[in-house]
């Protein structure tokens, strides 16, 4: 009998801002990824935004996020913040 290694799927996470946090329990975050344009060489910002689950409520506009992969947990959810990187200043 072959012994077989159970492998767990490496989730994959992305870094970004929090735009909203009117939702119960859910948050949108913006994820801004850089590419380089095919013919003129120069490089693109472009922005998703993602439905992520959050637990607690402690979350504001603005606060730098990590999301990572999770099941559907709904039409749009299939993200969560596994930690928050950066708290937005008051001022």
């Amino acid at each position: 009998m072959a012994e077989q290694e159970k492998r767990k799927a490496i989730k994959r996470t992305k870094v970004g801002v929090v735009v909203s946090n009117k939702m119960q329990k859910t948050v949108v975050v913006a994820v801004e990824n850089l590419y380089e344009h095919g013919m003129y060489q120069k490089y693109i910002k472009r922005t998703s935004k993602f439905l992520a689950h959050n637990e607690t409520p402690d979350l504001n506009v603005g606060d730098r996020v990590m999301i990572e992969e999770t099941r559907p947990l709904s039409k749009r959810k299939r993200w969560k913040v596994s930690e928050v990187l950066e708290k937005a200043s008051v001022a």
